[in-house]
């Protein structure tokens, strides 16, 4: 039965209104979360040079660092905040219930599933589609502390240190956190609306001072004591990612909009466009799409090296360092040859805690079970699944290809040169190729742009997987990871004495540290 006209316009234009209203709502969401971000940054450099731990103590450091925290996400995201405290109160009972023989697990499965029906109510049942800027994301940087925190400490207090990796001997907690350091952890107001994930020791490290005293790791494998420079200062860190942030703002501002990823299904664009336009536009769609994520990412470290976190030792020229918690590396991104190379340097703090809790514990195809977790950590948009199972088969059958292939491109350099050029086109397209689900979010249209590529890439890859011989590679042996985050034994040994089972208050444990780093000169570590 036909609706009036006037019925038809009315509803129409009700609709439009109601989209009108939604977008309003979003662009006022953005603008709160950069207003938040911004304030964050101001009030890390106060935090620096008021509160720093030289003149004052961890516990005022700890309580207004999580209030500061808490204000931020009640303005972000109204009372909505409160599932923050929810979700870590809960977990934190769990952690002193259970104990630290399984503990790990029930935090697991409890964060990520009431993560999990965060995300479902959102997006089902109040708004669908509007991803951005709201109260899961920064659910989504706790539910990996929580868990992250709850294997480290079962590391550290339950398994013995043969069993373990260099990088989660390196890890491993020693005692029991007291609940403002856990809160503080989860919901300081350095990381409380865009991350970057950091591992629990780096933060205690950071908040009690020892930073730039701690023996670190050099790049060669070496010890290096810090104690003996003075404190780095951050400043110029931190002017440079708020210059990339500028430029990444203002290309999204004018460039991102003007090349939608929705372009690629577009029927007129699909029956007129030639396949080499049809490739460079899914290019560059997807490189549009990334500057936003650019400017989330790198203004959240910029945040936390203005406090003074994110310090990692000296490079080889006596530069300091402040990528401790890097969350990507534009130039390696945009300049990758091969889809593992994107993916270590794409969202860095995830894909490490992706492998600390999953893949190097995964007894059964940790590749699946990895892409998987990453797929419901992410939200329940279909689009996600779609991305993640695609990216299981590039993920494999690139490992394939460059087991097969690479070492006969290796030399002369003009070939290995024509190599990179290719293996780069073949990544950018293949991610490119990947990711857009990611974007479209819903099946339908995520199906129309495969079917449109005739699932060429889909069937390309299985061939790779089912004609070529795969390798099995060695898991938890990431050099890298395991020089950035190694510990001294006399360090852990040296928290170790505070007590496995110790739940002794903040003050008392930061005063014992306090001690400890001011007569740090004198120890030989």
């Amino acid at each position: 039965m036909m609706l009036p006209p006037a019925l038809c316009s009315h509803c129409q234009e009700q609709r439009h209104c109601e989209l009108r209203s939604k977008n309003l709502m979003l662009v006022d969401l953005r603008v709160n979360f950069v207003v938040c971000q911004l304030f964050a940054l101001l009030a890390a450099v106060w935090f620096r040079t008021y509160l720093h731990s030289s003149k004052t103590s961890c516990f005022i450091r700890h309580v207004v660092a999580t209030l500061l925290g808490l204000y931020l996400a009640l303005f972000c995201f109204g009372w909505y905040a409160l599932h923050f405290l929810v979700q870590s109160g809960i977990s934190y009972c769990i952690m002193i219930i259970i104990g630290v023989e399984n503990m790990h697990k029930y935090c697991f499965v409890f964060a990520l599933g009431y993560l999990t029906v965060c995300q479902i109510t959102r997006v089902y049942i109040f708004d669908y589609g509007q991803y951005s800027a709201d109260f899961s994301g920064p659910m989504m940087i706790i539910t990996q502390k929580i868990t992250s925190l709850a294997y480290e400490i079962h590391d550290g207090m339950f398994r013995k240190d043969e069993e373990l990796t260099a990088s989660q001997r390196g890890l491993a907690v020693r005692r029991m956190p007291s609940l403002l350091e856990y809160l503080s952890y989860n919901c300081n107001f350095m990381g409380i609306l865009a991350g970057p994930l950091c591992s629990y020791k780096d933060y205690i490290t950071f908040i009690e001072g020892r930073s730039y005293h701690m023996t670190r790791s050099g790049e060669n494998g070496k010890e290096e004591i810090q104690n003996e420079r003075a404190e780095p200062s951050p400043n110029v860190a931190v002017i440079q990612k708020l210059l990339v942030c500028g430029l990444s703002l203002l290309f999204h501002l004018t460039i991102s909009n003007t090349l939608p990823v929705e372009y690629n299904i577009d029927e007129n664009f699909q029956a007129t466009a030639s396949w080499p336009t049809k490739v460079i536009y899914l290019y560059v769609s997807l490189l549009a799409a990334r500057p936003k994520y650019y400017f989330a990412w790198t203004l959240a470290d910029a945040i936390n090296n203005a406090a003074g976190f994110g310090f990692r030792g000296y490079d080889e020229n006596g530069t300091a360092r402040w990528d401790l918690i890097s969350n990507l590396r534009i130039q390696q991104i945009e300049m990758s040859t091969s889809f593992k190379m994107f993916l270590d340097n794409w969202n860095i703090q995830t894909a490490l805690w992706l492998k600390r809790v999953c893949y190097e514990r995964a007894s059964l195809s940790p590749t699946i079970q990895t892409f998987v977790l990453s797929a419901i950590w992410h939200g329940v948009y279909p689009g996600y699944y779609l991305t993640f199972l695609t990216g299981v088969v590039m993920t494999l059958a690139a490992r394939a290809m460059r087991n097969n292939f690479r070492h006969y491109f290796i030399k002369p350099p003009q070939l290995k040169l024509l190599y990179d050029v290719i293996t780069w086109i073949v990544t950018q397209i293949a991610i490119s190729y990947t990711v857009v689900p990611f974007v479209l979010l819903s099946v339908k249209p995520s199906f129309m742009f495969y079917s449109s590529w005739y699932y060429g890439l889909h069937i390309a890859g299985i061939l790779v997987l089912l004609l070529l011989p795969v390798k099995k590679t060695q898991r938890g042996k990431n050099t890298q990871e395991n020089v950035q985050l190694a510990r001294s034994k006399k360090f852990d040994e040296r928290e170790n004495s505070l007590g496995q089972n110790s739940f002794s208050t903040t003050n008392n444990v930061c005063n014992q540290n306090q001690e400890i780093a001011s007569r740090h000169s004198s120890l030989k570590q």
